[in-house]
């Protein structure tokens, strides 16, 4: 697939405006879809999206709270970001989903494919940082942190241009790992023009990140994954001594993970951080194709 601008979508639900784009058109194919992860936002796919089977379509949503969708007062809760999603899911009833999501966009994933199972043909998870089970023990009852207090909401959030933020990040890790190309992608979508008129935003405001960060352990996925009745693939990042919980080098998702949930295929891609499909675009490009 050659790379072209998706149509861009606005899906009215009870809590706000989900955005999404869309690449061609549902066929007698699976369509794909797929999940980005926290911070980000769907234009992040688009490098893996040009690499795909000329024709296949494909749908990528920004979630609640990021790029070009609602905006909720906080996000404190991550089966509510899956649930703001479901009737995304419903609009294309009767076509075949494959669903890739990585990081928080694989945790999303899993409860959308248990919620339709009749919907999705195969689930593709890209590091989903679903921890091991006793994480979760007693995160519901945990409360709620003042998003200030956590360290991305220091984020710079104000930019002159996107170029100014592409060569603010360009030799800075992570995204010095990244291809070039998706580092530009990731600006360009990441950035909308300041309310004042002075400058950019980022378009996942730090607060909202910060409270993202802060909530993941509080809703226990393992209450729906055993509701998984369609095949599932896992990639994970290797496993190590991270530094801190934004530690990327190191993948957060339980090595057990692949097991527990009987995934068809559980590979580590050991040359990768965290933030396999930035990159490495193409080879989950071929990992998606593979399924379809």
């Amino acid at each position: 697939m050659t790379m072209r601008d998706p149509s861009t979508h606005r899906l009215a639900t009870p809590d706000g405006d989900i955005c999404w784009f869309e690449w061609g058109s549902p066929s007698d194919r699976p369509s794909v879809l797929l999940l980005h992860a926290t911070g980000f936002h769907a234009r992040l796919w688009d490098r893996v999206i040009a690499a795909l089977p000329a024709g296949t379509h494909v749908i990528a949503p920004d979630h609640r709270g990021h790029g070009r969708s609602f905006k909720p007062a906080s996000l404190s809760d991550w089966a509510a970001s899956a649930d703001a999603l479901l009737p995304l899911v419903d609009r294309f009833a009767g076509t075949k989903l494959v669903g890739c999501g990585h990081s928080m966009g694989g945790y999303v994933l899993t409860r959308l494919a248990a919620e339709r199972p009749s919907a999705f043909a195969h689930v593709v998870l890209i590091d989903p940082v679903i921890m091991e089970p006793p994480f979760y023990r007693g995160g519901a009852a945990l409360p709620v942190p003042d998003p200030a207090d956590h360290p991305v909401a220091r984020r710079r959030d104000r930019w002159a241009s996107v170029e100014e933020m592409r060569a603010r990040f360009a030799d800075r890790l992570p995204y010095s790992r990244w291809r070039p190309e998706v580092l530009a992608d990731y600006c360009l979508n990441g950035l909308l023009p300041a309310a004042d008129g002075e400058g950019f935003m980022l378009a996942c405001p730090p607060a909202l990140e910060a409270s993202m960060y802060q909530n993941a352990l509080r809703t226990d996925p393992y209450a729906w994954l055993g509701d998984l009745a369609m095949p599932v693939t896992l990639v994970r990042a290797p496993a190590g001594e991270r530094d801190g919980a934004l530690d990327f080098s190191q993948s957060p998702t339980w090595t057990g993970l692949g097991p527990h949930i009987g995934a068809v295929r559980d590979e580590l891609w050991p040359e990768h951080s965290h933030f396999i499909p930035m990159e490495a675009p193409e080879r989950v490009a071929a990992l998606i194709a593979a399924v379809l």
